[in-house]
């Protein structure tokens, strides 16, 4: 899936922009205690053709010195991660000294870049764009992010760059994909080499672009997928990334191109503000989970009762969704690494499980009918019948009830439960739906 990054100089209306593609999900911002900075992920639609979207807004600080603090990286970034960038500009303000220098770092870095001059609410300021011809990027866009004037076009235009939709990219899909994701520095790349070792001969590279996730094809010890490589892909000295939204932009690809993730937690430092953040992006691309606890071999408790508490309080930060497995492994020592390939393999099996229709209303209607749906209004709700849906990204089960609109969130999670201690579904995400009989 192409990746899309809206970058600019403050107030310059990003964040409306994103809000106007996203279609004003609100859902998708993920604020970090403790900082007025936002990142901001989403996935655009548009005329049947789906792309993510980051805002890179909320980054400048009060400092002396904002463009080469700051500006600077969420552009350089940007050009480097992105299929697409679109530099906005203030159609009512006009030129300033910041746009000139985030547009002679675009015109640099030879990226896909679209100007786009918003504020055009009117005729008039539709003019003024022409003087940012001056930035030597091609045609101004004249939008209006905030009232969506021109949005459709600019849209069109958008999808004509991004160019056709090639995310098969020749792959076999029978093949399941796994990706490492995790904080910089968790030991992503220490894992992935511990994974390949040495025996290249048996490893083919499919070469990508510093933009795409690298696939590698891994077929050893029994094991046959292929490895979402993400680590060493940038490079590093090119900019003094900031790591937290380095690690999202990255982590955003790398997500988008698996079937299951592999979360990497150091155990030195447990789980952070940014791991939370990637498990997010996992959940909303409906993906599967499996939890790696790395450098334990450098922990300084390794008891049951340091592992218990562990993986209680990943559970905690991490619910709703709990059923997952967690691994403790040291990637340098490759202690239980390959248990962290059989638990992936086995949470894609999970993935793929199909419980037939007559098991499903065996298990399920007994208990439905020991503990109904509550009452709304003195509304009785009956659910009849289940089953699940064939051929679906996640498993997903339709109940068919008589009232499904008074079926509340927690009835639902009560048989997602259910479901999950009859049949193993340990990692992956499921979808409940309630329809009308």
């Amino acid at each position: 899936m192409n990746l899309v990054a809206i970058v600019g100089r403050p107030n310059v209306g990003k964040s409306t922009l994103f809000n106007r593609l996203v279609g004003q999900r609100q859902a998708i911002v993920s604020d970090e205690a403790g900082t007025t900075r936002d990142r901001q992920y989403g996935k655009a639609e548009w005329t049947g053709r789906e792309f993510s979207v980051v805002d890179t807004g909320g980054w400048v600080v009060n400092s002396d010195d904002v463009f080469e603090e700051e500006i600077r990286k969420q552009v350089t970034l940007a050009t480097e991660e992105a299929d697409l960038v679109l530099f906005l500009v203030d159609v009512k303000t006009g030129i300033t000294d910041l746009d000139e220098q985030v547009a002679a770092i675009l015109r640099r870095s030879g990226s896909n870049v679209m100007l786009c001059a918003n504020k055009c609410d009117d005729n008039m300021s539709q003019y003024a764009a022409a003087e940012f011809y001056s930035l030597g990027l091609g045609d101004p866009y004249p939008i209006s992010a905030a009232t969506g004037s021109g949005t459709g076009d600019f849209l069109d235009e958008v999808l004509r760059r991004l160019g056709p939709d090639t995310e098969a990219n020749g792959e076999d899909d029978s093949i399941p994909r796994i990706s490492v994701v995790g904080r910089p520095n968790a030991g992503k790349s220490s894992l992935i080499n511990a994974f390949i070792g040495e025996e290249r001969n048996i490893v083919t590279d499919r070469a990508g672009t510093t933009r795409d996730s690298i696939l590698t094809r891994y077929d050893k010890f029994g094991f046959d997928f292929y490895l979402v490589d993400t680590a060493g892909i940038r490079r590093k000295n090119k900019v003094r990334e900031d790591l937290e939204f380095y690690s999202v932009m990255r982590a955003i690809r790398a997500i988008e191109n698996s079937d299951v993730c592999i979360l990497l937690i150091d155990a030195t430092r447990g789980i952070e503000a940014q791991d939370l953040n990637i498990v997010s992006i996992i959940q909303r691309n409906n993906k599967s989970l499996v939890v790696a606890i790395n450098k334990w071999d450098i922990a300084e408790d390794k008891s049951q009762t340091a592992i218990t508490y562990f993986e209680n309080t990943i559970r905690e930060r991490l619910a709703p969704f709990t059923d997952f497995p967690i691994i403790f492994v040291s990637a340098l020592t490759k202690q239980r690494i390959y248990r962290v390939l059989e638990t992936a393999k086995n949470v894609y099996l999970n993935r793929k499980r199909r419980v037939s229709t007559s098991k499903l209303n065996a298990e399920m209607l007994p208990i439905i009918e020991a503990t109904p749906p509550p009452s709304i209004k003195g509304k009785y709700i009956k659910i009849k019948y289940c089953s699940q849906v064939p051929d679906t990204q996640i498993p997903t089960f339709i109940f068919y009830a008589n009232l499904p609109q008074y079926v509340r969130e927690p009835y639902k999670r009560f048989l997602e439960n259910k479901i999950r201690e009859k049949w193993d579904f340990s990692g992956t995400p499921i979808n409940i739906f309630l329809r009308q009989k």
